[in-house]
């Protein structure tokens, strides 16, 4: 029997326990990482610790626990196309986890994975099975005598196995931290099955119900560019169990889904649809299992910021999600939004665990339903488009279907579906082989070479003095590493000290010079990588190891803080002008300019942009002074109103920027104005919609609005010298608009009078080919809007037929083909395919549906050729 605990339940009981052994309880990370370049999203635990195990910082409490939101959809065992397949196997879980920054190791470890799974969850002790690292001669490893020794004070030796090191060694990357693990596993089978095989042999076997819980990693080593090991001078343990995983064999479920985790979900689909969900492996059962996965892993990580987009992370959340629409579209037969519904009940769900997503409820749907509506149009397109791929032999060429996939984002499994129920077959090989070459080239772009890190003077993290000064003096270098992409190398430097400012908070990062012992060594860029500032420069000097003298740009600088500022002067505007539903979602901020995304349903308006200008005009002329907390404690900076930003990972003591405590107080690490009046004069140049529920605002200050100002007056002075009376200058334009207008109408009049007084001598140019009627000939003075209106009036008058013309014209000529439904249908002709060999004599390229189709070219001459090779055609 399983044990009646709630999902909300076995997690608390979790974080209670670790609470009670002196750990830390720290809130989840993020989902979408933004200062790791090695990641998009939080794979992992342990990824927010990442920095204590790299020792560039240190922890206040070496032990922590928490639950963290990760997200995978690649590597063992997460290949997205298999989610929703098995029952245990996730893009978007949760990941409890206990760390130990250097102080308690395997004992404790171990002894307490125990406890809490046996005594406080009172999970069978005869189903657990544990793994134990075997050693590797190839790498001098030793096996884990310790953990051997713990897990034999408690555990039966049968329940005891040995792992390799692809189980049982656990690296961060390439290099880094890394060392053995120890996992634990539970048995979920029948006893009837258990009594025929034993669970030891199906540890690490795949086995549906044979599934690892909890990894215990014990990190001693790091691993070097060179693929050598090296003892690490502190140990530390990071341990993860899978909470989807937990909760099932706590309730003794036999799949994640048959959890409250999921059913809640399955429920609301079923309810939506009037489907069932049969707990079983149909399509339509798995359907049911990918929409209650996917919704979570899309509804998060766009709580947490990331918008769906055709790159990065967002192109990763929007692969996801129209993965589920066609899940539910073909296998639901649901032709309408549906992930969007599911939102509101998802986000009560983790009301009090993780609260970003029922806070931005709203916000979350309406981004997922102009998703969704978006790509159920692509489905609908994707269909026609078939209509017009070529079809040879009963097979669909690879390339085509790729290009569905590749071009128009249309899955290729519904290529197949479609394709199997016309009797037609996918050229697989064909597929095949576009898609590696794509995988090929991507991976090429990304390939990057990272060199180890080399140590110059021992020092935990750089000191950040770039508020306060410009320039740094008698600071160190820490470290160097050399980075190769590309055939081009990257210099990266760390510092003990520095004023150079990363990027981070929207803001770019500072460039300018660092001088060692009189060589001049160019700053292009700083960058944050986890909690450690990089200052990418043009060359590694010769003396490394002297005293180094840093400076700042100052001018790109003060005008980089002028836009920041400027971006909180904003915020606080559009939220007093539009609502307090405005949201920041996205910010870059230059010295030439700035970007700013805020969560907004509709459109501003003209007139709310000229609002907001003149707020924050109003604003930058009061010259207020800034007010700065740089460590005030995260809840007296809540009760003092600051605006916090989803998305974003604050720690204990945060950095709060005040510009007039009842206008703008925000938590923020950039750099800003010391009174709003440096900003001198504020423009806002654009406005636009970049996501549903996003519009995105440049705007830009001081001597570039000045800039803007002055060039827009210029353009309206030459525009006045094309007018004698320029007094009234928009009415003189508007009255040259309605001239043209009206030019424009009756040029249209005669050309389709002229189009008319075509057709009689065309008619007189029929001619029955093969018992064809047809009309193909070379006419001058038709544009192809009107080519088609004849096009269509000689098809009637011919009753049924094929009607070919071209159009002459010196820079471009044009070919229009007309084929009546009749011989579509009959003969099978496609004019999108014909025009396609036709155009090859115009040295041209077209294409279009079956009754019409146009080409254009660059070779008037090839007109009567084409029209020839038509009549060829029909023979």
């Amino acid at each position: 029997m399983g044990s009646t605990m709630t999902s909300n339940e076995i997690r608390q009981k979790f974080l209670n326990f670790f609470a009670g052994k002196n750990h830390k309880i720290v809130a989840s990370a993020p989902i979408v990482i933004k200062d790791d370049p090695t990641l998009m999203f939080t794979n992992a635990g342990m990824n927010q610790f990442k920095d204590f195990f790299l020792g560039n910082r240190r922890p206040d409490n070496p032990r922590i626990a928490d639950t963290q939101k990760c997200l995978r959809v690649s590597g063992k065992h997460n290949d997205l196309e298999e989610v929703g397949v098995d029952t245990y196997h996730h893009t978007m879980f949760e990941m409890l986890g206990n760390w130990s920054i250097g102080d308690y190791f395997k004992a404790e470890a171990i002894a307490w994975s125990w406890e809490l799974l046996t005594e406080v969850y009172r999970l069978p002790k005869d189903r657990l099975y544990v793994t134990v690292f075997e050693g590797d001669p190839k790498e001098n490893l030793p096996p884990s005598q310790i953990a051997l020794r713990e897990w034999s004070k408690i555990v039966p030796q049968q329940h005891i196995i040995f792992g390799n090191k692809k189980d049982n060694f656990w690296e961060m990357g390439d290099t880094g931290p890394c060392g053995p693990c120890s996992e634990i596993h539970f048995d979920n089978r029948p006893d009837d099955e258990r009594e025929a095989v034993p669970g030891h042999l199906l540890v690490n076997k795949d086995h549906p119900q044979v599934i690892e819980i909890w990894n215990n990693v014990f990190i001693q080593y790091n691993r070097k560019a060179d693929g050598t090991l090296e003892p690490l001078p502190a140990m530390h343990v990071d341990t993860g169990m899978g909470f989807e995983r937990l909760v099932r064999v706590v309730q003794r479920k036999n799949s994640n889904y048959d959890t409250d985790v999921f059913t809640g979900t399955i429920a609301e689909v079923e309810r939506i649809t009037g489907k069932k969900y049969h707990y079983g492996d149909t399509r339509t059962d798995i359907a049911f299992r990918v929409l209650a996965d996917h919704i979570r892993a899309i509804s998060f990580t766009i709580a947490d910021g990331q918008i769906p987009s055709n790159n990065g992370a967002g192109y990763v959340i929007r692969r996801i999600l129209r993965r589920a629409v066609r899940y539910y579209y073909s296998y639901l037969d649901y032709k309408q939004p549906l992930l969007c519904q599911l939102v509101e009940g998802l986000g009560k769900q983790f009301e009090f665990v993780f609260p970003e997503l029922y806070l931005q409820k709203t916000f979350v749907e309406k981004v997922i339903r102009e998703e969704e509506k978006s790509f159920l149009r692509t489905l609908e397109g994707g269909l026609r488009r078939i209509e017009d791929i070529p079809v040879k032999d009963g097979v669909m060429d690879g390339n085509d279907v790729f290009e569905l996939y590749d071009t128009y984002g249309f899955p290729v499994d519904l290529t197949r579906l479609i394709a199997s129920e016309r009797g037609w077959k996918v050229d697989e090989e064909g597929f095949a082989k576009a898609l590696q070459q794509q995988k090929e080239r991507s991976r090429a772009d990304a390939k990057r070479e990272t060199g180890d890190w080399v140590l110059v003077h021992n020092h935990a993290g750089t000191e950040f003095n770039g508020y306060d000064s410009l320039i740094v003096q008698d600071s160190r270098v820490v470290k160097y590493r050399v980075i190769r992409q590309k055939d081009q190398e990257q210099y990266h430097l760390v510092l003990d000290k520095t004023t150079f400012y990363p990027e981070g908070g929207g803001q770019v990062g500072d460039t300018g010079i660092l001088i060692f012992d009189g060589e001049i060594v160019r700053v292009i860029d700083t960058k944050k990588e986890n909690d450690l500032i990089i200052h990418m420069v043009d060359r590694i000097p010769d003396n490394v190891k002297g005293q180094v003298f840093g400076e700042v740009d100052e001018v790109k600088r003060r005008l980089t803080e002028n836009n920041h500022s400027a971006t909180h002067l904003l915020h606080a505007a559009l939220r007093e002008v539009l609502g307090d539903h405005v949201q920041q979602k996205g910010s870059l901020v230059r010295h030439d300019y700035l970007r700013f995304d805020v969560s907004h349903f509709q459109k501003i308006t003209d007139e709310e942009l000229s609002q907001v200008e003149k707020i924050v005009n109003r604003k930058i002329r009061e010259n207020i002074s800034l007010l700065e907390d740089r460590y005030i404690p995260i809840e007296e900076a809540k009760k003092a109103g600051a605006m916090m930003l989803f998305g974003e990972k604050y720690g204990d003591t945060v950095r709060m920027i005040t510009f007039d405590p009842s206008f703008s107080r925000e938590l923020c690490g950039g750099c800003h104005v010391r009174a709003t009046g440096k900003l001198g004069f504020f423009k806002i140049t654009s406005e636009s919609g970049i996501a549903a529920g996003v519009r995105r605002i440049e705007a830009i200050t001081a001597d570039e609005a000045e800039k803007y100002v002055r060039e827009r007056e210029e353009e309206l002075a030459a525009i006045r010298l094309f007018f004698k009376n320029n007094q009234n200058l928009v009415r003189n334009v508007a009255d040259l608009h309605d001239e043209n207008k009206t030019l424009l109408k009756e040029i249209e009049k005669l050309r389709a009078a002229q189009a008319a007084s075509l057709k009689d001598g065309l008619m007189a140019k029929r001619t029955e080919i093969s018992g064809v009627p047809v009309i193909a000939s070379v006419v001058s003075d038709l544009d192809a809007k009107n080519a088609k209106t004849l096009s269509s009036s000689l098809l009637s008058g011919l009753g049924a037929g094929v009607v070919l013309l071209g159009l002459a014209d010196q820079e471009k000529p044009t070919l229009c083909l007309s084929i009546s439904e009749q011989f579509t249908r009959e003969k099978g002709w496609h004019a999108g395919n014909i025009i396609k060999e036709l155009a090859r004599e115009i040295e041209g390229g077209g294409g279009g549906q079956a009754f019409y189709a146009t080409a254009g070219g660059s070779r008037p001459e090839g007109l009567d050729v084409a029209i020839s090779k038509l009549k060829e055609y029909i023979k």
